[in-house]
């Protein structure tokens, strides 16, 4: 196939990441098509910088004077330029395909399609989708995200059921490409939310403006997951839960808003007492009734729990601060492809675990 020539750029965010730059960055560099490569580094220090400038000088650093998080880390370097006409962003815990690009510039071409995504699969597993945008993310009407290929922490194998292209709801943060002009019309991501959803939120707003978000079913990646925070860390939940309240604030009309606000704290507070009671009763009868020199305990999954119940009233009382806030940013959107329903009453009641098990919506 004949090289696609386009001005592109692909952006990968760094903190502390010398353990996946190492594993990735020539395999990204490999298959870049001889793109412009920049990192953008979020004050590493854990020698990130000296091992690019080493090992790969044809790769440009722009710098970050903290960690700024991936909203306002992307946003303070994307906002300046204007040397591309297409962003691509990737996270450094990647692996790429030969000939993942070109599929993604040739759809990205067609009218109204602003935001394009890969196919993403988890490289620990490859025959399995991965939990990170799958293919393709959309939210129900709580808000909860949740993926062709990935529901709930249900994931699936891919046995190329959905290698079709399609008009999704929110692309990946791990892998996606924007034309540059909508990431500058759209201001960037919301830096308030600081990490995890922001690219919802984007593609939200992006929905306003007649964009549509796009998976490349021809395109493959691989993602390794962890990159950022490992996937058992409770900080996820606390981001996760705030943020997707946030978003509902942000976004959702308000005729909507009034019902489903009160129906998702609901749930959130259901989830706090899933892990709260199993956490306290796996410490309690997991400790040592008499204290014996000998004796040996490991009740972690049980804190682990209960930190999660914690850390997600923590995200609600985090959700409060920034209530006022949000309020006034409220711009809502009437956007197509929310699921009409409660994504963890089909999962756990009606036993739809699939993606395909859902009705078209």
């Amino acid at each position: 196939m004949e090289k696609i020539k386009n001005k592109l750029g692909i952006f990968i965010l760094n903190y502390n990441g010398i353990k996946w730059l190492k594993k990735n960055l020539n395999n990204i560099v490999q298959h870049s098509q001889d793109n412009h490569i920049v990192i953008i580094d979020n004050n590493s220090n854990d020698n990130s910088v000296e091992y690019i400038r080493t090992h790969f000088p044809q790769i440009s650093i722009k710098f970050n004077f903290s960690n700024y998080g991936f909203a306002k880390g992307y946003n303070n370097v994307l906002l300046k330029e204007l040397n591309f006409e297409y962003f691509i962003l990737l996270n450094n815990d990647i692996e790429l395909t030969k000939n993942w690009l070109n599929p993604m510039l040739e759809l990205i071409k067609k009218d109204r399609i602003s935001i394009v995504q890969p196919k993403i699969l988890n490289y620990s597993n490859k025959d399995k989708f991965d939990y990170a945008g799958a293919a393709g993310g959309f939210i129900d009407i709580t808000g909860i995200p949740f993926c062709r290929g990935r529901i709930l922490n249900k994931i699936e194998q891919d046995q190329r059921q959905y290698d079709t292209n399609m008009n999704i709801f929110w692309a990946s943060g791990c892998c996606f490409l924007i034309k540059s002009k909508i990431f500058h019309q759209l201001k960037g991501f919301d830096e308030d939310l600081f990490m995890h959803q922001e690219e919802i939120d984007l593609c939200w707003r992006a929905q306003a403006i007649n964009s549509q978000i796009y998976c490349c079913a021809e395109s493959t990646i691989y993602h390794y997951g962890g990159g950022t925070l490992e996937s058992t860390n409770p900080r996820k939940d606390f981001y996760n839960h705030r943020n997707s309240l946030l978003l509902l604030i942000k976004n959702l009309p308000i005729h909507l808003l009034f019902f489903v606000l009160p129906l998702r704290l609901a749930i959130d507070y259901l989830v706090v007492l899933y892990y709260l009671i199993p956490g306290l009763l796996y410490t309690i009868f997991s400790s040592p009734i008499y204290l014996q020199k000998t004796y040996t305990i490991n009740n972690k999954n049980g804190i682990d729990k209960i930190k999660t119940s914690i850390l997600i009233l923590i995200a609600h009382i985090s959700f409060l601060l920034l209530l006022p806030k949000f309020i006034k940013k409220r711009s809502p959107v009437n956007a197509k492809y929310i699921y009409p329903k409660s994504i963890i009453f089909d999962f756990y009641l009606m036993k739809k675990k699939n993606f395909s098990d859902l009705e078209k919506f």
